[in-house]
């Protein structure tokens, strides 16, 4: 329970399961709705958080029970809505829910409540109006390329103050004909990124079994990836003008072509010292990663019209850099937890577990990275 006003409201977790239709950076994406037992309106997977259980992998096991489907959650959630639930004793009481996106990579032919619920994939609008809770229905508008205005209505954008060129030039600037391809680059950038994304979270969700091929689309996609960025760069060296200054276009690309570089790297590791089994903080640590792809990927295209998208696009990147803080947190746990459990009596096993934390920090790093770029072309042209 939690503090309100003085008032003790009751917590729960829910899981957003969901999946893009599709790879084009426009791809839609689908959210799982599940019927209630009660009165069979539509609802996500929610429970009670479970005693000594984090509450994202609560929210994943809720969505396994209820809905059938698994994936990896992430453990920084998308946000929280209010809804009252009329007890038996006749109490209606206010429920406050702690919502986590599920990228969903399974779903379950049979599962434990397969009898007394009803699922079904749905549009991001179509989920939005489904679902009677307000609050719920802007955070699913909210999870989207163009389903966010409802909920961006709730905070606002906070404008920088200090911009590093001048007014007039950025006026200026805006009035002349782009060149180049840039936009088009970018977005083909962070849709391998994404792909990368989910390889390497299938092959630390799946562990055995199909890891050579989760390993191997990891690096193909890296590979695309340099490919994309050695055509960034070499676009800038020849068009006279672009849309974002030249330092702007190079470390943007390039904070984006870090995180990917990272996830070989990560799986290069697990395929060197034949790692088959992931902690708990790894798994979490992909879902961040998942999610911080699946944002990037999402403000990519909004910077073709920085001005009308800034509202959104720091809502962007404010995620993110708060995700960046919850890896870090979560890194830590995981190198004491194996310092504590073999650090002693197996050392090898540490040094190599550290390894891999290591990859899968800095790949959220990475992500941290592309946010502050974005939010310096947010400055210099919003």
């Amino acid at each position: 329970m939690a503090a309100n006003e003085g008032v003790l409201t009751i917590r729960q977790i829910a899981a957003l399961p969901y999946r893009t239709e599709g790879a084009a950076s426009d791809a839609p994406i689908r959210i799982l709705l599940v019927t209630s037992r009660e009165n069979r309106r539509w609802v996500i997977p929610k429970g009670n958080p479970s005693s000594g259980m984090v509450a994202h992998a609560a929210a994943a096991i809720e969505a396994e029970e209820e809905a059938g489907v698994q994936g990896l959650v992430c453990p920084t959630p998308l946000g929280t809505y209010r809804y009252r639930k009329r007890q038996k004793n006749g109490a209606s009481l206010m429920i406050d829910v702690d919502v986590f996106p599920l990228a969903v990579n399974r779903e379950l032919t049979a599962w434990k409540e397969q009898g007394e619920r009803e699922r079904r994939w749905v549009s991001l609008p179509e989920a939005a109006s489904m679902v009677d809770e307000p609050d719920l229905s802007d955070l699913i508008r909210s999870f989207g390329p163009s389903e966010f205005k409802a909920a961006a209505r709730r905070t606002g954008f906070a404008a920088a103050t200090k911009s590093r060129i001048s007014p007039m030039f950025a006026w200026f600037q805006r009035l002349l004909p782009k060149s180049g391809n840039f936009f088009e680059m970018f977005e083909a950038h962070s849709l391998t990124v994404t792909a990368a994304a989910d390889a390497l979270s299938r092959l630390l969700q799946d562990g055995t079994g199909a890891a050579p091929d989760h390993i191997r689309e990891v690096i193909e996609r890296e590979n695309d990836a340099d490919e994309i960025t050695r055509a960034v760069l070499k676009t800038v060296r020849e068009t006279f003008l672009t849309p974002f200054d030249r330092g702007t276009i190079t470390s943007l690309i390039g904070s984006m072509d870090d995180a990917i570089d990272e996830m070989q790297a990560a799986v290069q590791a697990i395929d060197l010292y034949e790692v088959r089994e992931f902690e708990q903080e790894m798994k979490d640590m992909a879902g961040i990663i998942v999610d911080a792809a699946r944002l990037t990927a999402e403000a990519m295209p909004l910077l073709r019209d920085v001005g009308r998208n800034a509202g959104r696009l720091h809502e962007l990147t404010e995620r993110l850099v708060r995700m960046e803080g919850h890896a870090d947190d979560i890194h830590r746990a995981g190198v004491k937890r194996g310092f504590v459990e073999y650090g002693r009596d197996d050392t090898l096993r540490f040094i190599v577990a550290r390894e891999v934390y290591k990859h899968l920090e800095r790949i959220v790093d990475a992500f941290e990275d592309v946010a502050n770029e974005i939010d310096g072309i947010v400055i210099d042209h919003a």
